[in-house]
């Protein structure tokens, strides 16, 4: 087993300990949501594009102080490249690919033009050692409501841990550039690309990136993301 590997497995072999802390955040993220749509649905607009950043706690912050999450660095990343974007945080810590499916129509339905989505869902699914086949479902779906909304989506793949074997891995690797093909978006083939097995880049828990992580991630995903919105 490579070093990578090693550090791989170290990233996406999650104590019980954790899992157990964010389902007991993950109502408290959605009710943060929730009173978060509703803030900005009152203002008066937005003079910026408007990205939603649908995921998991990757997507939300997690462990990160405010203003420190990927949504806020991606927001600020873009617009130091000369675009003009809100960023929407909603990122459910704990969330699978289910849970996403069963919350999205409401989201998208809490906000008006949403310009672009940044459906980055599955890593939950893999630590829990979900069946590829029932996440598969789940991701097409959502991209299914999305397309039928036509709504621009990237769609941020996550890679399964080695540790699940060769089989488990080549199912559930598959399901986002197939997903992807299928409805014909873009395809951000790793989410942690750049950051995925580097310690000093990832919070103690090996999780989830740190500041300088969620940095690295938002400049790799920013040109991705303008390119879509300048079609």
């Amino acid at each position: 087993m490579s070093k990578f590997q090693m550090l791989y497995n170290n990233v996406f072999t999650t104590p019980s300990t954790i899992f157990k802390l964010i389902e007991i955040n993950q109502l408290i993220f959605k009710v943060m949501l929730v009173i978060s749509c509703l803030g900005l649905i009152t203002e008066q607009g937005y003079a910026q594009e408007k990205i939603l950043a649908f995921g998991d706690s990757l997507t939300a912050g997690y462990g990160l102080d405010p203003g420190e999450g990927f949504t806020d660095e991606l927001e600020r990343v873009i617009n130091t490249l000369g675009s003009s974007v809100t960023v929407i945080n909603a990122g459910v810590s704990g969330d699978t690919s289910s849970g996403g499916l069963s919350r999205l129509e409401w989201v998208l339905d809490s906000f008006k033009n949403i310009d672009l989505v940044i459906l980055a869902l599955g890593a939950n699914d893999a630590l829990r050692g979900i069946q590829p086949k029932i996440t598969a479902q789940n991701i097409d779906q959502m991209a299914k409501i999305l397309k039928k909304r036509n709504i621009p989506t990237v769609i941020a793949g996550m890679l399964a841990p080695p540790n699940l074997g060769k089989v488990y891995g080549t199912k559930f690797n598959n399901i986002y550039p197939s997903t992807s093909k299928k409805y014909g978006m873009v395809l951000y083939p790793f989410l942690l690309d750049g950051v995925a097995g580097i310690i000093e880049l990832n919070q103690t828990d090996r999780i989830h990136p740190n500041k300088k992580g969620v940095s690295i991630i938002s400049k790799k995903m920013a040109p991705v993301i303008i390119k879509v919105l300048s079609r």
